[in-house]
């Protein structure tokens, strides 16, 4: 038997997987229903729930978006104006030091 076993090895083992059909827009609007009525509701559960959607927000919804935006505008400005500062101290320090440098060293 073991003869016969090596002209036809043992293939993979295999299954049929069907996955289920999944709707994220459906799941997401669920959800959203569920918050909403948490949050018309009110009491404790309503107030956690307001927190919570703060938070996911990142405080401040639209508002923030712009804020970050126009901080990251400044920085990078910033960045720009050190680095040609020091591209142009750079330059000066070697068109004026380095001929004294070389003469040194040579």
């Amino acid at each position: 038997m073991a003869f016969l076993r090596l002209f036809k090895p043992p293939r993979n083992q295999q299954f049929s997987y069907k996955p289920r059909y999944w709707d994220p827009k459906k799941e997401e609007a669920e959800e959203r229903r569920l918050r909403i009525e948490t949050l018309q509701n009110g009491g404790v559960d309503g107030m956690k729930e307001r927190l919570r959607g703060g938070f996911r927000k990142g405080s401040g919804g639209e508002a923030a978006g712009r804020y970050r935006n126009e901080r990251v505008r400044r920085s990078n400005y910033s960045l720009l104006i050190i680095l040609v500062t020091l591209v142009v101290l750079s330059y000066v320090v070697y068109v004026l030091y380095f001929p004294e440098l070389e003469q040194l060293l040579g």
